[in-house]
């Protein structure tokens, strides 16, 4: 991992082992903070140098997402409070700094239909051959259970053997975003795949000892770039591969694997509309089954009720564009 380089850089390291000791996560605080350490060697900076002006020319100066930018900003802003309360400043240089306004994302959304197509279309790239069979059914497994759990693409490559409880039919996921562990019920279709997948995995590797469940080469589990290959191929020959698309404030997502997440969740909440039952109802159980850490944060996907009302404000917002050239 590579080291801090700027003056501020022991400050850093304070600071970051401060909020693991306090069980925070500090993948995106670290993120942040590399950034703010580039940026201070470019511009040879000192603690005088530390003003509002500064932060708001670096405000500028970073070519990102707003919603980077903002993300950017908001590390600063504990990192300084950390600051003040260890008496090494007085107040906060960056505290009064206001965000950029952020643009709406529209995530891509697979209707059930192109959902099945995906799924089949992976399932063919699945190669006969013994030295590929196993990596690339696990691959197809891993898109399953984007697809049919609306898991993160982590998930599933980190999940061991003992992960799943097929009599229970089951799967334990540790420790992933926010920290959480949840378990989960499969599918009984998809707990098929995975029976399937074990015992054809013992029949040609009755001494494989790798851990994961989804197993890779040399006791490793699958990749994620293996996994994003496989998914990407599939859209292109279900013919839904387009580019992200940048309308005033709107960005229309192209399809990524965490578009499965996505559609999962809508998809099932467009379910239990469809059979006049509670949406809101169901979001603490949705928001349980998908490890979110609040329950309100499974209420976007009400913003989107299913794949053919994103596309309808696509074309909406593009027509709008064209309207006002």
């Amino acid at each position: 991992m590579r080291n801090f380089e700027s003056f501020l850089s022991p400050r850093f390291n304070e600071f970051l082992a401060y909020r693991q000791a306090m069980g925070y996560t500090t993948r995106s605080s670290r993120y942040g903070l590399r950034l703010f350490d580039r940026y201070l060697m470019d511009k040879k900076t000192d603690w005088d140098c530390l003003t509002p002006s500064f932060f708001l020319q670096m405000r500028a100066d970073l070519s990102m997402e707003p919603t980077s930018v903002n993300q950017v900003l908001k590390t600063l802003r504990v990192f300084f409070q950390f600051l003040i309360r260890r008496g090494c400043i007085e107040q906060s240089p960056v505290q009064d700094i206001p965000l950029l306004r952020e643009n709406i994302t529209v995530p891509f959304i697979f209707s059930r239909k192109q959902t099945e197509e995906l799924i089949k279309a992976v399932g063919k790239t699945v190669r006969k051959k013994e030295n590929f069979f196993l990596i690339d059914l696990a691959m197809y497994l891993a898109v399953l259970l984007l697809a049919r759990c609306g898991l993160r693409i982590s998930e599933p490559l980190k999940l061991l053997r003992h992960h799943y409880l097929k009599d229970d039919r089951i799967l334990y996921i540790e420790k992933t975003k926010f920290s959480k562990d949840r378990l989960i019920p499969v599918p009984k279709a998809v707990s098929k795949e995975i029976d399937n997948y074990l015992c054809v995995r013992q029949a040609l590797k009755p001494d494989d000892q790798n851990p994961y469940l989804l197993a890779g080469k040399n006791q490793q589990p699958l990749k994620d770039y293996q996994v994003r290959s496989v998914f990407h191929q599939a859209v292109r020959d279900i013919g839904l591969k387009q580019k992200r698309k940048v309308v005033r404030n709107m960005n229309f997502s192209r399809p990524i694997p965490h578009s499965l997440r996505h559609s999962f969740a809508i998809n099932t909440l467009r379910g239990i509309i469809e059979r006049k039952e509670s949406a809101q109802e169901a979001l603490p159980v949705l928001a349980a089954y998908l490890g979110h850490k609040k329950y309100h944060y499974s209420t976007v996907y009400l913003k989107v009720a299913d794949a053919q009302s994103r596309n309808d404000l696509l074309d909406f917002t593009l027509w709008q564009e064209w309207k006002n050239i």
